[in-house]
Formats: structure tokens, sequence, C-alpha cells
């Protein structure tokens, strides 16, 4: 027999020959295209070059297109970039990704590991499944990649090989690249080079007048033009004179004129071409600060993330919240800082945030603003973390000076959220911390992040963190902090099915409790070594280090982490199909739970509870009251546990359609949690369909 489906099929396809009944199609749910580019900003002029990536992207046939946008530094090369992208995002509905390369920042360039993961995740892939290693990112990425329409910026690249593997690999994607540098070997590779030259005066005055207005502007036109050439008509530095020249209606632009020509004069000595424009705007920007705004503007350069808010502020300047407010909003009227979201900011563009860290001073200013903004993030995520884990024993959180003005929480979702919204500066902070050799504040920064990891994954994340944790807790030569990080390394590297390595920190800190004499530790990791074997199927080997761990709890009277390894031993008895046995380990878990602040693992024994009763009706309450409290809590994790125990539960009553829309469901919740969720989920979809 032959068969053929003619034409383009989107879709399930199924043929058949006789149908009796009905037929039915279950699509996986799926995650909304990604949408990056930041907001679009205000173009002038540029009609020209838009003309050229225009005809550059109508031009494209059957081969991935790559726009290499050049030109000197402060010449608005990511203005026109952005505004393109908006443009033309119509066109590609499978999604817009956006990189900072970092180029030419303070810090180091965006590695292509970093950027790959997280695009890799934007694309719907959970963390777990991305591999650690940057080549197979890469090819993961070309995978997926492969038949979108995607439309991806790489903002400020600083070499091809950078480039070279974000890359996306379907013809009918589009990559925007912006560099100071031609990038030869893009261009021998078919990237089509657009070069953007600085703007020609009338296009200066359109943006002066774009800002100041057409009367100010006629008034003062003869000024207007020497500002344009004093600023080399380089957008940046315009821009910049521009903000202050608004800040100031009454001002004569005579008088900008006068004071950019004197700075220009000192400044001439030392630099050349587009920096003294650029420089001398910068400076004299901020030379009319006020005298906190300046000394904030400086000590902004220190901030280890790429954004910050008021209470971060505050701590590193030593101010109150209501100060750092009203200084971050005139910087930002100065057009050094932009406002993006939640009452954030961050610096107007990276030679903005080089400028404000090449005038910090050295030494006590530096360090004291520095360890106020360390102590500020370990204290609020020490904070963070008794509103998630109350129950939490060991050491205290050396937060050293202690914050003026705490951040305090209402409740644990607030919390929550504070930790999702500040990941990358925390991560940023513990880096910063061990780079300083402040190695006490790096490990405790790392330990406090667990509640974080806990609820919402971010496995892959979570190595770097832990791995730098250990490091400065061997570096601080504290036996107790390492064995508590190899501990916490162990289970990502669990997570992430890397169970020879996960052994591996185990057994090292197995060791260190036996040396210290630290029972209860040595017990937590027995139940470690334990949750790899039963990750590896090894059923028999998690049993017995499952017991083992329980017993040594139980002679301690550590009620809770008996609890934890019964849930666990219950979790092993479950696929191993003896429901009946688990219930009884599952309800001596609620039992010594019961009364202790840990919703989040109450509920954990809610839903394996839903697996293990035989009692369907039971078995349905057990788990919708569990999928009540992760909501509550807003753990990712947790509901997507929740939800897959109440496909089961239907799919095992007969209710398939009802299961199937329960497995949707917590794909589409599961956000970064362990591979073995997600492909078991996964698996299911695929039995029922």
């Amino acid at each position: 027999m032959y068969n053929e489906a003619a034409g383009i099929v989107y879709g399930s396809l199924v043929q058949a020959r006789d149908i009796f009944g009905g037929v039915h199609f279950h699509e996986a749910a799926s995650l909304p295209a990604p949408s990056q580019l930041p907001p679009r900003p205000r173009l002038i002029d540029r009609e020209a070059a838009i003309a050229e990536l225009d005809a550059l992207r109508e031009d494209a046939t059957d081969v991935p297109v790559t726009a290499l946008i050049t030109g000197s530094v402060g010449v608005g090369k990511t203005v026109l970039s952005l505004s393109w992208a908006h443009m033309i995002r119509s066109h590609y509905p499978d999604g817009q990704l956006y990189a900072e390369l970092r180029g030419h920042s303070a810090g180091d360039p965006a590695s292509p590991q970093e950027v790959l993961g997280d695009f890799l995740h934007a694309l719907g892939i959970p963390a777990e499944l991305i591999p650690g290693d940057t080549a197979q990112r890469a090819a993961l990425y070309r995978t997926v990649t492969h038949d979108q329409r995607l439309l991806v910026v790489l903002d400020d690249a600083f070499t091809a090989a950078q480039v070279r593997p974000l890359l996306p690999a379907s013809p009918a994607s589009l990559t925007v690249v912006t560099s100071r540098y031609r990038l030869a070997s893009l261009l021998v590779q078919g990237a089509r080079g657009v070069y953007v030259d600085r703007f020609d005066a009338a296009a200066s005055l359109a943006f002066l007048r774009d800002v100041l207005g057409s009367d100010r502007l006629e008034r003062h036109r003869e000024a207007a033009s020497e500002l344009v050439e004093l600023c080399m008509r380089l957008p940046l530095a315009l821009s910049v004179a521009a903000a202050r020249l608004a800040a100031r209606p009454s001002w004569p632009l005579r008088e900008m004129v006068t004071a950019l020509a004197e700075e220009q004069q000192t400044l001439a000595a030392l630099t050349i071409g587009d920096d003294v424009a650029l420089r001398s705007a910068l400076d004299l920007s901020y030379r009319a600060l006020h005298l906190d705004a300046a000394r904030l503007y400086r000590l902004l350069g220190l901030v280890p993330g790429n954004t910050f808010g008021g209470d971060a502020t505050a701590a590193l300047a030593g101010i109150s919240r209501m100060e750092a407010r009203r200084l971050l909003g005139e910087l930002t009227d100065a057009n050094l800082l932009t406002d993006v979201s939640d009452g954030h900011y961050r610096f107007h563009h990276a030679l903005v945030r080089l400028h404000a860290a090449q005038l910090v001073e050295a030494g006590d200013q530096r360090e004291g603003a520095e360890g106020r903004l360390l102590a500020w993030y370990l204290a609020t995520a020490a904070r963070a973390e008794r509103q998630l884990r109350p129950y939490r024993t060991g050491l205290p959180r050396d937060a050293e000076p202690p914050p003026a003005e705490p951040t305090d929480f209402g409740g644990p979702q607030d919390a929550l959220g504070w930790l999702v919204s500040e990941r990358a500066n925390l991560s940023a902070a513990v880096t910063l911390a061990h780079a300083r050799g402040r190695e006490v504040m790096a490990w405790q920064l790392a330990d406090a992040m667990w509640a974080l990891f806990l609820y919402m994954g971010h496995h892959v994340e979570r190595v770097g963190v832990e791995e730098t944790g250990l490091a400065a807790a061997r570096a601080a030569g504290d036996a107790y902090a390492q064995a508590k990080l190899l501990n916490r390394l162990g289970l990502s590297l669990n997570d992430l099915g890397r169970y020879d390595d996960a052994v591996a920190r185990f057994d090292e800190a197995l060791e260190i409790w036996r040396r210290l004499g630290e029972r209860g530790r040595e017990a937590g990791s027995l139940r470690r070594l334990g949750l790899v074997a039963a990750g590896r199927g090894d059923h028999d080997a998690a049993i017995a280090r499952f017991t083992a761990s329980i017993a040594m709890y139980q002679e301690l009277g550590a009620d809770r982490k008996a609890a934890l390894g019964l849930t666990d031993l219950a979790g092993v008895l479950v696929a191993q199909g003896r429901g009946p046995d688990a219930v009884i380990h599952l309800e001596q878990a609620r039992g010594l739970l019961r009364g202790v602040a840990d919703d989040f693992n109450q509920a954990r024994v809610g839903i394996l509870l839903g697996y293990a009763q035989i009692d369907h009706e039971q078995a349905d309450r057990e788990l919708r009251s569990a999928l009540e409290v992760m909501n509550r809590l807003g753990s990712s994790v947790g509901r997507a546990a929740a939800l897959e125990g109440l496909g089961e539960l239907a799919q095992r009553t007969g209710r398939p359609e009802e299961a199937y829309h329960c497995y949707e469901m917590a794909l589409e919740v599961l956000g970064e949690a362990d591979s073995a969720t997600y492909l078991r989920l996964r698996g299911r979809l695929d039995h029922l369909t």
C-alpha cells in the first residue's frame, strides 16, 4: 500500500481505515513564545540604515540571516537594532530573544554558555534538560530552533566566537548583532554588515528639537549648532547633554556650550576622538549633580548585578530608602539611569556604568559600600528564608554591618517573590563576595539561596552558586560550612542526573560530619545517598539508606528530619506498588510534622498519600488539599507534583481526558524542575495520546 500526505501538515496527522466512535486529538501544552525585546526606543533619522536592513531581510533565501550592525562607541547601534527589531517582530511568530553580551562593560563579557542557558529556558526547555557543556547547549539550541521563525538580538558583542553559538539554525530566523568591531569571521561566514555613522548636523538638531522643543531650539539656534559639534554628533553624548538641558528649561544653551568646551580642553591632552565627546558629556553631567546624587552615582558602579532597587541602593550608600528613591529619580532625570520595572533601575548604557565605576574612590569608601550592600543581600535573603523555612536550624547569618532599615516580608509569597526577582543579583553577590575575599559572606549567601532553589528549581544555576559557595567555605577553613555546601551541591547534581558526582559530594560531606561528630548531619548525608539510589532505580539500596537515616533521626529526637526520611521511604514503596505500606509511613510522617511550620513538606506528604491511598475519594482530597497549599506557597515544583498526582488518579479511575488535562497543566507550571518529572510527564502524555 502506498501512503502519502500532500502539502504541509500542521499539528497531528492520523491515517485510519475504519473508525468506530470518535477521534480525539490532545496536543501538549506549550509555553508562550518568548518576547524578550526591551522597550522600543525613540529613533531619530536612520532611514537609510533601516532601508538597508529591510533589503537585507527581503533578500534572504534559504539560509539563516545575520545582520551585523557596527559603528563607533555611542553612535546609537543599540537604538537602531531595537527599533528595527520592533518594526519587524510580527514576522517572527515563534518569539524574540534578546541578550546583552557585555562586550565593553566593566565586568567580563557574557559567556555563550550563560546566554544559551537563558535562551533554551526561554524556549521552553526545563533547566535540568539543559546540558552544562557549551557545545552540548549549542547543539540543543540548534535542534530547538531548527524549524522556528525567531528574531534574535545580540547587543554589544565582543568577538565572533561569542556570537557564533547563539545563531539559530532555521533559515526562517533572523539574528541582529551589534558590535564596535567588524567581526570579520562572521562576515566571511555570510553575515551582512551595516555600518552606523554619527548623525549629520540636521539629524543632530532634530534630536535636540525632539528633547528640548522647537521654540527653545530656534531661540538658541547658533548655540545649538555649536553644541552639536562639541558632542561630535554622537547620539549618546547628545542624549546626556540634552537631558541636562531639559532639566533646566530656563538655562541658555550658550552656557552649556561654554562649559562643554572648557571640559573638552582639559580632556584633549588625555584622549582623542569620540572618547572626548562622550567623556566630557558624562563628566559635565556628573559635575552638575548635587553632591549626594554624585556620590550615589559613583557607588552604583559597584553593584554586582545589572539592576538595583531602592532598598539595595539605600544599603549601598548608607542612606534612607526615601532618600535613595529621590536620588535615583534625580539620576534618571539626568539620563544616567533608566527605570526598568517594579521600582528597579539600571544604567542608561554600559559606558555610563563604566564611567561611574571609574570614579569610585579606592579604599574604605569602596570596601564600606560593597560590605553594606552584601550584608543587605545576606540579611534580606535570610529573612526571606525564615518566611519559607521557619523551622531552619544551624549557624546564624553573619550580616555585618546589619542593615539600618531591614527589608521585611508580609508572608511566604512575598519572600519567594523577592528571591525570584533578585535571583540574578544574589548570584552575582555570591561571586563578588568570594572575589573580594569575604568568604563567610559568600558561602552564607549561597546557603541562604536554598529556599529559592527548593521551591523553584534552577538546577543548572544552583550548581554554579553552590560551587562558588563551597570554594568560599574551603577558603574560610570552615569544615561545617564545607559539608553543608557539599550536601547542597550533591542535591543539585542529583537533580541533574549526575549521580556519580552527587555521590562523591555526599560521601565527602559524610566523612566530615563523622569527623565532627555530627550524628544528625551524618543521617542527612545517608538520606541524600538514598535519594541518589532512588533516582537510579535501585530501590533496595534506597530503602536501606532511608531506614538507617530514619533510625538515627529517631534516636536523636529529630522528629522533622525523621518525617522527611519516612516521606522519601514511602516514595520508594509507592514506586514498588506497595501503597498500603507507604500509607503507614506517610501517616507517621504527618504526625511528626504536625505542629511544625513546614507547609511545603506537609503538602509533599499529602501528594504521596494521593498516590498511595486505595480509597480514591480520600486520594483526591489529599491531592487537592496539597495543590491548594503549593499554589499558596507559589512553588512551581510542588504544584507540578500535585497536578501530576491528580492526573495519575484520574488515569487510574478511567478518566483519561481529565488525566491528560492535569498532565498538561503540570507541564505548564513546571518551569525548571527535576528532569525525571519532566520526562515522566511527557511519557504519560504520549501514552494517553
